[in-house]
């Protein structure tokens, strides 16, 4: 089952959008690391939160920059999973990363991306804005995905 098929059929029961991170993160395990949680999955969107908590805390108390790039890492690969057609094939490359501000609370991260048609080879950039608890914006990264005919 492909992950969209999964997302539409969890995520609107009880425990659903649990269920579908704990199956996102069976499938890739180093991501259950910051225990994410989706919120929103379509082709060319995904929401992706993670509460502030001890193991994700750098040394002054706030969120660590490397979880939220493995937060932004996340968000942007299942979106360019259920994203790219059943053809193509997509790979990170690379991702910069703007710190903005500590991020002294959870972090939800959103990624999005143009349409993805049967073009050929060619890198994308996807797109990520991470939003503390009050809306305020910490981190931006962009990430670099090769897409190619499978």
């Amino acid at each position: 089952m492909n992950a969209l098929t999964l997302w539409n059929k969890c995520h609107g029961k009880p425990l659903g959008k649990w269920f579908f991170t704990k199956a996102i993160c069976w499938k890739a395990p180093y991501f259950g690391s910051i225990q994410p949680l989706f919120e929103a999955l379509e082709p060319g969107r995904a929401v992706v939160s993670m509460r502030k908590r001890r193991a994700v805390q750098n040394h002054i108390g706030t969120v660590h920059a490397i979880a939220m790039c493995n937060l932004a890492e996340l968000a942007a690969g299942v979106m360019m999973e259920v994203s790219v057609p059943a053809t193509m094939r997509w790979l990170p490359k690379g991702m910069t990363v703007r710190y903005l501000k500590k991020a002294t609370t959870g972090v939800t991260c959103e990624a999005v991306c143009a349409e993805i048609s049967h073009l050929p080879a060619r890198d994308i950039i996807v797109a990520t804005v991470l939003r503390d608890a009050n809306n305020i914006i910490v981190c931006e990264a962009d990430i670099t995905m090769y897409v190619s005919p499978k």
